[in-house]
């Protein structure tokens, strides 16, 4: 009885400690990751000396890959994924895709995922297979609306690299931002020039993710960053001029964010 108590004993502990083992190492430890977006990712944005991605290699030993650039839209990532292939190949564990609150100030039209029309298809269900007329959708490819473009660079992207972990991350709250007499955004709490909430471009990216079987972690709730409040002024560059771009304390919110998050997103 006792040496099977102490062979039970033995098994729980072999047992705990591999488990302890597997749930303290963070699974992006040491990854190469791609960082796809706009300014808030930009290496040359002044706003935040460490950015998130900065935190994460700091914290991960990540090896990051930075692509993005300062006022891009969703219909830079292709060029993005090609500059990506073009120095790294398939050198690269994962990509990070950042993108959205441009194309919400440019006010571009959210427009469809889709385009339909009727087709014949082949088809039979407890019966001879025959031509049968069904409604038939593929998607809309159309560079000038935000779900065009987003279909666009998803197809780019998945196709380039489809045994990579692509991730999707909203894009976060924004307030004014007031560079000069010609970069004057108003707060998100003014619809855009084609008449959509900022909220519509944040819904979009998380439909992506089912329609393209990306994962979405939805920076725009999770972060907590929120500059429309004066008491999120700390959290930003300059509450007179700019609360659209996290500093350095914004963006180690987001980073702590992003490392949680991914730490349930595998690797492949």
């Amino acid at each position: 009885m006792k040496r099977k108590l102490l062979y039970l004993l033995i098994a729980l502990t072999t047992t705990l400690a591999v488990v302890a083992q597997t749930t303290l190492t963070h699974p992006w430890t040491g990854k190469r990751v791609a960082f796809f977006g706009d300014s808030i990712t930009d290496p040359k944005n002044a706003a935040a000396q460490n950015k998130y991605w900065n935190l994460l290699q700091q914290w991960l030993h990540i090896t990051p890959y930075v692509y993005a650039v300062s006022g891009r839209q969703w219909n830079d990532i292709p060029r993005q994924t090609e500059q990506l292939q073009t120095e790294h190949g398939q050198d690269v564990d994962a990509i990070l895709i950042f993108i959205g609150t441009n194309d919400f100030n440019a006010g571009v039209p959210i427009g469809q995922w889709f385009i339909e029309q009727e087709e014949e298809v082949m088809a039979g269900i407890h019966e001879p297979k025959h031509m049968v007329t069904r409604m038939h959708r593929i998607p809309d490819m159309n560079s000038d609306t935000y779900r065009g473009r987003i279909n666009i660079a998803l197809d780019k992207v998945k196709r380039t690299y489809p045994d990579k972990q692509i991730v999707l991350l909203t894009p976060i709250h924004r307030a004014g931002f007031y560079r000069n007499e010609k970069n004057w955004q108003p707060t998100e709490d003014y619809q855009n020039k084609c008449g959509e909430w900022i909220s519509a471009y944040v819904e979009s990216v998380k439909e992506a993710g089912n329609l393209w079987a990306v994962p979405v972690i939805d920076l725009n709730a999770l972060c907590g960053l929120y500059p429309l409040m004066d008491e999120y002024v700390p959290y930003f560059n300059d509450g007179a001029v700019d609360r659209l771009h996290p500093n350095d304390k914004g963006h180690e919110r987001m980073a702590h964010t992003l490392y949680y998050q991914l730490s349930v997103l595998p690797v492949y």
